[in-house]
Formats: C-alpha cells, structure tokens, sequence
C-alpha cells in the first residue's frame, strides 16, 4: 500500500484545495471525469491538464503542468505507468506539494523520488473513494 491513512486524510483535507487532473478531458466515458466531479462536489477546484487543454466542469484546461499560470496543490495522475513517473516528476518541478497515482496507476521509482523530494503521495487509489468515506 503506497500512502497510509493519514497521508490519505492530510492529501484530502489538508494541503489545498486546487487540485491539477492530469488526463482529464471531456471525455464522460473516462473514469477521470466522474472523479473530478467528485472532487469538486467536495470543494476542490479541479484544473484539467490534457494536450486538448479543454475546457472540462467549468475550469479551464492546460496542456501540461508547467503551463498552469498559478499554484496547483496536488497532482492527480490518470496517465498509465509507463507515463506517471515524468508527471510525478512534473508536480515536483511544478512545486505541488502532492501526487496522487490513480487505481492501477503504481510507478515504485517515481514514489521513492517523489517522497525524496518532500512530496506526499499516494499510489494506486482514487480520491472519489476515499474522500466520501472522511466524513
């Protein structure tokens, strides 16, 4: 399990309230879509991060991070493996002070880098799920 229970709580109710989708588009058929309402139904402000750079639940998209003009809090990551350890790397140059590596999204070099370099992170679980359950 990469992110115990209080990482979990301190990522969901403790760090900030801006919170950089990576993958996210307007896509309704992906998972990433439904988990971004989720969040902002609990008060997050989602920021869509897609080569797209559309416009998704209101918030404005970029096609990276650095490209973001302000400060993002967490990453959340809905790229597969093979592509989340450069956007962990992203959120650290970015400054976030988080990453979250979806379900199945799991990249154990890029947590021990990410966690090196003074990030919380949490891998291969989903914010939809667990911020319901804090209540």
């Amino acid at each position: 399990m990469y992110g115990d229970e209080a990482t979990v709580r301190k990522i969901l109710t403790g760090l900030g309230d801006t919170w950089a989708v990576v993958g996210l588009s307007s896509n309704r058929q992906r998972a990433a879509y439904g988990v971004a309402q989720v969040l902002q139904r609990f008060g997050k402000r989602v920021v869509p991060v897609h080569p797209k750079a559309e416009t998704v639940h209101g918030e404005q998209g970029y096609a990276s991070l650095a490209d973001i003009p302000f400060e993002v809090d967490v990453v959340d990551v809905f790229v597969n493996g093979e592509l989340a350890g450069a956007v962990a790397d992203e959120a650290v140059a970015k400054g976030a002070k988080a990453v979250w590596f979806q379900l199945d999204v799991v990249d154990e070099t890029a947590y021990e880098r990410t966690r090196a370099a003074g990030l919380d992170m949490v891998m291969d679980r989903c914010p939809a799920i667990e911020i319901p359950r804090l209540g």
